[in-house]
């Protein structure tokens, strides 16, 4: 039925969480099963794989599968940045860190790959070890290596968000690779805020390595660009938001009296956002708002944040769900914005072979959303794939 229709047979496809990426699984099987419900009025697919995981005393981590997956078109999910306590078998609880949920990923790949799965995607909306991509020293191209392990075990495909450097995906030999972009989520949070529409608003890099990420929404938004040049003293390392290795800060442009925004794709600790919020500020910055597409916030970083907030450094931050939180969901200055949806038509396209380069290059229907009129944001928005 689904072949004559130009549909692949939805009970190929499933879905698998593992630990640390529950919450994003279900909300990504949520979108796709309405997706399908909407395509065919009496069909309730079941996409998700149960599994049973094991922590063992000496730390080691096992996966059992209690559901088939012989020739499966299967999708692992895995939240390597969460590191909230999770439940194991037999009641134990523990926050993982992200070597934890690698080997978490690495166990759960092989398990499945000895149980007949016709095709493995790996969906990892952090992708770990991505600031580790280009050498200064004597030390690794960790992030390349991360994919040479993950193909050796037999991954077919990786699905990540705004990975830190493209150059990452050059390294992969076999892997498939779709780096989808949270810009349009972002963009249309933004278009809800009068400041945008403001003739003082500025979009400023924080830094040299994010120049074509700002100018992207700069362009978007038809507003100046301005940019942030940092030295850092290498010998430190940022242990968290109240110590970093930024040097000196230099300003490229001109943001007194302005609204500034500010993207980046990464917050660890926090401690160059926060001194490039109070150095804007320092410059007569009116209002300072920063989008972030992973949202980490290691090592007390949303204590430091709640600090700067009450003393005015910030107006807001957007952040997306790829990363698990619970704590600044609670935080009047955070707006938490979904990328779920964006994850779960990448799936339904590629399970039913379809192209996602619209997906993955948003830029037309930003476009669309930015020249609606008056309420053309909800209007735009409702019939776009990137909700």
């Amino acid at each position: 039925m689904f072949l004559s229709m130009g549909f692949t047979d939805p009970s190929k496809l499933a879905i698998l969480a593992c630990p640390g990426g529950e919450a994003f699984a279900e909300e990504v099987i949520v979108h796709i099963k309405h997706w399908y419900r909407r395509k065919f009025e009496n069909l309730s697919p079941h996409f998700r794989v149960n599994a049973r995981y094991t922590l063992f005393a000496n730390g080691e981590i096992k996966t059992e599968l209690l559901d088939s997956v012989r020739g499966k078109d299967l999708y692992i999910v895995e939240d390597v940045e969460n590191h909230y306590p999770l439940v194991f078998q037999g009641g134990i609880s523990r926050a993982l860190t992200v070597n934890d949920h690698l080997m978490t990923v690495f166990v759960t790949v092989d398990a499945v790959k000895q149980a007949g799965a016709r095709r493995v995607t790996l969906v990892l909306p952090s992708y770990p070890y991505s600031r580790q991509h280009k050498r200064k020293g004597r030390e690794g191209l960790t992030a390349s290596r991360i994919g040479i392990i993950l193909e050796s075990l037999g991954v077919d495909r990786l699905l990540t968000l705004d990975i830190h450097s493209s150059e990452i995906g050059n390294s992969f030999r076999t892997m498939g690779f779709e780096n989808l972009h949270a810009s349009y989520q972002i963009i249309r949070e933004l278009a809800r805020m009068p400041e945008i529409r403001d003739g003082n608003f500025v979009v400023v890099s924080p830094d040299t390595g994010a120049v074509d990420r700002n100018k992207f929404y700069a362009t978007s938004f038809k507003k100046p660009l301005a940019l942030l040049y940092k030295e850092r003293d290498y010998s430190r390392i940022s242990k968290d938001a109240g110590e970093s290795n930024i040097a000196e800060i230099k300003l490229l442009g001109n943001v007194r009296d302005k609204t500034v925004f500010m993207a980046d794709d990464i917050l660890g600790t926090g401690g160059t956002l926060l001194k490039a919020m109070g150095f804007l500020k320092e410059q007569g910055a009116k209002k300072v708002i920063a989008a972030i597409s992973l949202p980490l916030f290691s090592g007390g970083a949303v204590n430091y944040f709640d600090a700067a907030y009450g003393e005015g450094f910030f107006y807001r931050i957007i952040g997306t769900n790829a990363v698990y939180h619970e704590d600044l969901l609670t935080r009047e200055w955070y707006i938490p914005v979904s990328v779920s949806k964006l994850f779960a038509r990448t799936i339904s396209r590629l399970h039913q072979e379809q192209s996602v380069s619209s997906l993955l290059d948003n830029r037309e229907v930003i476009e669309k959303l930015l020249s609606g009129e008056q309420g053309g944001v909800e209007n735009s928005a409702g019939k776009s794939d990137f909700l």
